[in-house]
């Protein structure tokens, strides 16, 4: 009989681990893939943005944002810092609040939180998936690989089903609503967005990155989120795009496509630009507007700005005594449209929403309201995070929260 069965060696479960052994608690850690950490392995690039130094609640995203309040409180930026200086993981704080460890190596965070689990004498079991978890007399029996193992408690760190090519599943799901709980219905999040723009534009401009800025309307209201924008051959990618992913996918639920707004040079304002291009202008030259402009924007981005507007064969002279045509061109740059009609998957997507509803989670302990002695952890719960490691500051509060109550 172990004292605590943990679903899943990821973020959450294996700080759950750590905490309860702690404790004194017999752990047992049963984890699906072949190692610990998969998913944590890629984030941040390999690098491993560990949490943020600013978790404040606006980043995080729940069809309970109380709940997301309450779980925060008294756990910030120096709680987690303290916590991985406990196990031997120094931090470093970089742009925008992030924080990555100090060996910029995902897997030194990996093995060092593994070191820890097997120094506190945790188990864990490898290949083991988990196929059903009961209740009875007081203990849970979970079946995994046609074995089974009791418990006095049982923790769902599961994840949920994003980048299921690095273990994401939704088991977590299906237990949860083995014990009658409420799933919030999920869909991917920063994640690319597909276009049903014209195929010959996507093929020329695929593999341009730009420093833009791109511009959401939803209703009266406008959502910007700026950085680099990578177009592709299936639509549109980049931070700035990943940022922007979620609003986008909820507008997209409620209509077939919807058109973003891309400022290709925002460190420019629409005059300044127009001054900038208009002095290069010549008034008899015969040079072509396309080689004009390479002077100013990547080239693959010129035939998708020109074509519309109909100047594509036109030379600077011609346009030089109508700055019309010029105050068109610098508007499509400061103003370029692109239509999205969907995503790239789950495949692609760092996180999933949904999950457990929140509701139906104490606060203070991840404790089950439906299951006495059962709990949830990490992204299986109804809470997303913005890209920045206010996803993985979120597993690790719940982590320690579950393994203090248990």
């Amino acid at each position: 009989m172990y004292d605590v069965v943990i679903v899943g060696a990821g973020a959450s479960g294996l700080v759950t681990a750590i905490v309860s052994a702690r404790r004194g608690k017999k752990v047992l850690i049963l984890e699906k893939n072949n190692k610990v950490g998969k998913k944590l392995l890629a984030t941040g690039n390999g690098k491993c943005n560990i949490t943020n130094q600013r978790p404040t609640i606006e980043r995080f995203h729940s069809e309970n944002p109380k709940f997301i309040r309450e779980v925060l409180e008294d756990y910030g930026y120096q709680e987690i810092k303290q916590f991985f200086k406990s196990i031997g993981l120094e931090l470093i704080e970089a742009k925008e609040g992030k924080v990555f460890p100090m060996s910029l190596q995902a897997s030194c965070v990996v093995e060092l939180l593994q070191w820890e689990c097997e120094q506190l004498g945790v188990k864990i079991i490898f290949d083991a998936t988990v196929k059903k978890i009961t209740y009875k007399k007081c203990s849970f029996v979970v079946i995994y690989n046609e074995r089974r193992v009791e418990s006095k408690k049982v923790v769902i760190a599961t994840g949920h089903c994003s980048a299921p090519q690095l273990g994401g599943v939704i088991d977590g799901i299906g237990f949860a609503r083995a014990f009658k709980h409420t799933i919030v219905k999920s869909f991917p999040t920063l994640v690319q967005l597909t276009s049903p723009y014209k195929e010959s534009y996507l093929k020329r401009m695929a593999g341009v990155k730009v420093e833009g800025r791109v511009t959401l309307k939803v209703g009266d209201n406008y959502i910007q989120k700026q950085g680099d924008i990578l177009f592709t051959n299936y639509g549109i990618s980049g931070l700035a795009i990943l940022d922007i992913s979620r609003a986008v996918i909820v507008e997209l639920s409620k209509k077939k496509t919807i058109m973003l707004t891309i400022d290709l040079m925002p460190k420019m304002s629409y005059e300044q630009l127009l001054a900038l291009m208009r002095k290069s202008l010549l008034k008899k030259s015969s040079k072509p507007l396309e080689i004009w402009m390479q002077g100013f924007i990547n080239k693959k981005l010129i035939d998708p700005i020109l074509e519309p507007l109909k100047l594509k064969n036109k030379t600077i002279g011609s346009i030089s005594s109508n700055l019309h045509h010029l105050e068109l061109i610098v508007k499509k740059i400061k103003s370029f449209s692109f239509e999205v009609n969907g995503h790239k998957g789950y495949k692609g997507a760092e996180v999933a929403t949904g999950g457990v509803d929140t509701r139906e989670i104490e606060t203070q302990t991840m404790e089950s309201k439906k299951q006495k002695n059962l709990y949830f952890t990490g992204e299986v719960l109804d809470v997303d995070g913005d890209r920045g490691g206010f996803n993985l500051h979120f597993a690790w509060v719940t982590g320690i929260r579950a393994g203090e109550a248990i």
